[in-house]
């Protein structure tokens, strides 16, 4: 897969030992919103984003992990930008824009958290346009799923992609998967989950509602984060709905999703690329956005029959 799938968008990471950096960059032009639906988000710039705020502009989005460490990278990816008079234009000169998210993996990362210069080469590599890279790369190095029953019966997690196209134009979307509940097929099984090694013993049966249980602790934070982008254009009130709609399949592809120890964030932007220009059926684009980011999160393993990474489809099987 050439980078990303929809026109206007340049995606590369900066890995270290089970952590790491996903940077998004979008065309000059785009438009974004998000909406945070986790109790425990770990954010930068978030409430510009709101579609009531002046700035409509967005030039990358930051996807890291370190918790809220790992917000830093997003000081790297403004240098970069910066560097390039790329940004929000003001009397004293270009301002980038660089909303952010993260991850937490702080429990399985080995190295330090992300900071500025992660960032920064991060930035370069999706300058690149290099081939995307999916799975257990960027912010989603560290990333676990299935840590319901406990951090100890997880399983990987990961950066999973996924794209399709509606009324005329395309969209994708990207996720970065360390979500406390189990990855679900479309079909309702369990595509990736708490699992136990081969006799080991103590594992607990249950599912997360099948009998009376502690609350899911603190020590098994967690967080999936998703960019959902359309090459249509979209004003912020537009991309916000797009965004709610992203939430939407969270709750499919995820169980559970959105607790209280969550930072369950869904981005949307517009970039504004597709030609000719063509203005979509709003609600077709929000279903398809649902679609996406359901499949990104269930390819986040990066795991396909042939055992390589490739890009998910959205199809209406999954809807």
């Amino acid at each position: 897969m050439r980078s990303f799938a929809v026109p206007g968008v340049r995606v590369g990471h900066a890995t270290r030992d089970g952590t790491g950096v996903t940077v998004m960059l979008f065309a000059s032009g785009s438009v974004g919103s998000a909406e945070v639906r986790g109790g425990a988000p770990a954010t930068r710039e978030m409430d510009l984003l709101d579609p009531s705020r002046t700035v409509t502009r967005i030039d990358a989005i930051v996807l890291a992990g370190g918790s809220a460490f790992g917000l830093a990278a997003a000081d790297g990816v403004m240098q970069y930008l910066s560097e390039r008079g790329e940004g929000y234009v003001t009397a004293a000169g270009p301002v980038p824009i660089v909303p952010a998210a993260c991850i937490f993996d702080l429990v399985e990362a080995t190295d330090v958290p992300p900071g500025a210069s992660d960032g920064y080469e991060a930035a370069v590599a999706a300058a690149r346009d290099e081939e995307l890279e999916t799975g257990r790369v960027g912010a989603g190095a560290g990333a676990t799923v299935g840590k319901w029953r406990g951090r100890e019966w997880a399983v990987p997690g990961g950066v999973g992609v996924a794209a399709t196209t509606v009324d005329g134009v395309g969209v994708g979307a990207l996720a970065v998967v360390n979500a406390l509940g189990d990855v679900i097929a479309a079909d309702g099984t369990t595509r990736a989950g708490s699992t136990a090694p081969s006799g080991a013993p103590g594992f607990p049966s249950a599912s997360p509602f099948e009998e009376e249980r502690a609350n899911f602790e603190e020590d098994r934070a967690n967080t999936t984060l998703v960019v959902v982008v359309t090459d249509a254009a979209l004003d912020k009130a537009a991309c916000f709905l797009l965004g709610q709609s992203a939430h939407d399949g969270f709750a499919r592809a995820l169980r559970p999703a959105h607790t209280r120890f969550d930072g369950d964030v869904a981005f949307a932007v517009a970039t504004a690329t597709a030609t000719p220009a063509i203005t979509p059926n709003l609600d077709l684009l929000q279903l398809a956005a649902t679609d996406v980011v359901a499949e990104a999160i269930r390819t986040s393993s990066g795991r396909t029959s042939s055992g390589r990474t490739s890009p998910g489809r959205a199809s209406a099987s999954d809807r």
